[in-house]
């Protein structure tokens, strides 16, 4: 049978926004909402958290996640990436006699995180190695600039007299998760795999948080599509 499992990932040493995995958004812990939106869709037989800190394991067990073992030192560092964190909980997984088919990726700061979404991804691995979920960029970066010796340069002068409507629609990650194969994973040895599909998000749904001024925009957002769901 097809098993499949979501893993957060939540590692305690968060530098930019301290403690950012367990800070109060909107009444709660903001792991919270990515544990909820987890174990509503009903599609994993498993949710877990990865991390190395007591209160976060704490904080996941009572919202229903299961933290069946601790991440390691070298995945806790600030230079582990997300990859080496997931191919680290599906071999623990392994050596406890369990495998997982699919498995999501779901970072713990992403708050306007859909159940739909992520039922969507993972039906999509039907006919597909990975899913990722994207956000069109609000400006088009062919007409970006950037400073040289005090002045402004165009990255792309070749698009000058290009009208912003016959441009070529580009994408970029909106850090909510990312839904894979496993088979393909291991295979690969990174999230980057060759048979990757999108789904399209819109603005209302992403807010990366990096900042407190970020932080106080995905609140705006979170309550506003609350007050009009």
């Amino acid at each position: 049978m097809d098993r499949a499992i979501a893993i957060i990932t939540a590692r305690g040493g968060s530098k930019r926004i301290p403690r950012k995995n367990v800070k109060e958004f909107c009444g709660k812990p903001i792991i919270y909402y990515s544990i909820k939106a987890a174990l509503d869709v009903g599609v994993f037989d498993k949710v877990m958290v990865s991390t190395d800190d007591d209160e976060i394991a704490q904080l996941a067990i009572k919202y229903g996640a299961e933290v069946p073992f601790k991440r390691s030192q070298e995945t806790a560092g600030d230079f582990a990436t997300t990859a080496e964190v997931l191919m680290e909980v599906i071999k623990a997984y392994h050596l406890r006699g369990e495998d997982f088919d699919r498995f999501c990726c779901i970072y713990p700061t992403c708050p306007l995180l859909k159940k739909e979404r992520l039922k969507e991804a993972m039906l999509m691995l039907s006919d597909c190695d990975g899913v990722m979920p994207v956000v069109k960029f609000s400006f088009p970066p062919q007409r970006s600039v950037f400073i040289k010796d005090g002045y402004l340069k165009s990255s792309y002068p070749e698009f000058a007299n290009s009208r912003s409507q016959d441009l070529e629609a580009i994408y970029h990650d909106s850090g909510q998760f990312y839904a894979l194969r496993t088979e393909a994973f291991l295979a690969a040895g990174a999230l980057n795999i060759a048979n990757l599909k999108p789904i399209i998000l819109t603005e209302m749904e992403v807010q990366d948080i990096d900042t407190i001024d970020d932080w106080k925009l995905a609140e705006l957002k979170y309550n506003y599509l609350a007050r009009n769901s």
